[in-house]
């Protein structure tokens, strides 16, 4: 016989019966507040042959949490050593504890500073995960374009008032971070240029390199980017939160699709909006090379308005329109598919977010290399 000799909070005795049966008898107080003994010095001291424990408590005076977490610990032992426990003898509040302790699935959270795997062993996983997230990508994609078809014809089930509450918020209130960003990467444009064009004495250029690179691609970029960081991480997060809350699960119960109400309208929103702030993006650049020119390089005012419009072409207004668009639709897809796929824990909604700004960030670059390119082909 084991016991406790300050509490007799426990009694460990072999029984006659036949198979390997011992008895647990636990009395006592079994709570937080007192020195409980850890379920681990308890399992070590069953018998090796037994096969099968009956728990009793008899005379259990008082418990709390702290026995349901003691118990929790020891049927995980005794399941490891395959040793069946009798609980019948328990009081029923605490096996009715002891089930719904059961019936609740371990969070799969990764355990902060474990990661001992060397440089070569994450970028193998890391790869593994591009390639499994592939099919789901696509997947997402597909559903997106269903959507935009059932909205064609009319059938898309989304409320006009949250596309202009999204429209909102995605470009009145993201001019002022458009705004310096762009003026900043002007001022920078037409430094760099007259630091250059100075050694030929061709200042009066800044205004061409200014206006093409801000139109056509800087803009559009810069913007983009921006666009990524702000709105595709509040994308996630918000999708993110409602999948943690199961709203999108009582969506899909209702007989409403998810992508219609929720992913649809933010993806109509930026697609609208990105090649607006794009071109208000292109003009606040060139507005800060025109400042640097006239007061820094002594260019006159009009010489570089004049300059400016001989440069300009419509065609380099589409392409930059166009390319705001795509990246649009890019940062609305990224930010969006992380969010639906965001897991069931706090933790997974601040992955979710990140992961849509890098993925946006990278979704934008892949698009303007290639989009570049196929301008450049096409003589545009």
């Amino acid at each position: 016989m084991l016991h406790d000799d300050d509490r007799r909070q426990w009694r460990l005795e072999k029984s006659a019966l036949e198979g390997g049966v011992q008895e647990l008898s636990l009395g006592g107080r079994w709570c937080m507040d007192q020195d409980l003994p850890a379920a681990g010095e308890v399992a070590d001291k069953l018998f090796g042959d037994v096969r099968r424990l009956r728990l009793t408590a008899g005379e259990l005076v008082d418990w709390d949490s702290g026995f349901v977490a003691f118990l929790t610990v020891l049927l995980q032992h005794c399941a490891a050593k395959g040793i069946t426990v009798d609980q019948e003898e328990l009081p029923a509040g605490v096996r009715h504890l002891l089930i719904m302790a059961a019936s609740v699935p371990e969070q799969k959270v990764r355990r902060r500073g474990g990661e001992d795997a060397n440089f070569l062993v994450r970028v193998g996983r890391a790869a593994q995960d591009v390639l499994h997230g592939m099919p789901a990508m696509l997947r997402f994609l597909g559903e997106l374009i269903l959507s935009l078809g059932r909205l064609f014809s009319g059938r898309a089930q989304f409320r006009t008032g949250d596309l202009w509450l999204e429209i909102e918020e995605v470009g009145p209130r993201a001019l002022g971070i458009v705004s310096i960003i762009s003026f900043l990467v002007g001022l920078i444009l037409a430094y760099l240029g007259a630091d250059q064009l100075r050694m030929v004495g061709a200042q009066i250029f800044i205004a061409d390199l200014v206006a093409i690179g801000m139109v056509r691609e800087i803009g559009a970029l810069m913007t983009g980017i921006i666009i990524a960081g702000r709105t595709g991480a509040a994308f996630a997060a918000q999708l993110g939160t409602m999948q943690v809350n199961e709203e999108i699960d009582a969506f899909r119960t209702l007989g409403i699709s998810p992508i219609d109400f929720l992913v649809l309208p933010r993806f109509l929103a930026l697609i609208m909006m990105v090649p607006l702030l794009t071109l208000y993006s292109s003009f606040v650049g060139m507005l800060a090379g025109l400042i640097i020119s006239t007061t820094i390089f002594d260019i006159g005012l009009f010489e570089y308005y004049t300059e400016t419009v001989r440069a300009l072409e419509l065609k380099h207004f589409w392409v930059g329109l166009s390319k705001g668009g795509v990246y649009g639709a890019m940062v609305a897809y990224s930010g969006c598919l992380r969010g639906m796929q965001c897991g069931r824990s706090a933790e997974a909604v601040g992955e979710a977010a990140t992961s849509a700004v890098v993925t946006g960030i990278l979704l934008i670059t892949i698009t303007a290399s290639i989009m570049t390119i196929l301008y450049y082909r096409l003589g545009i």
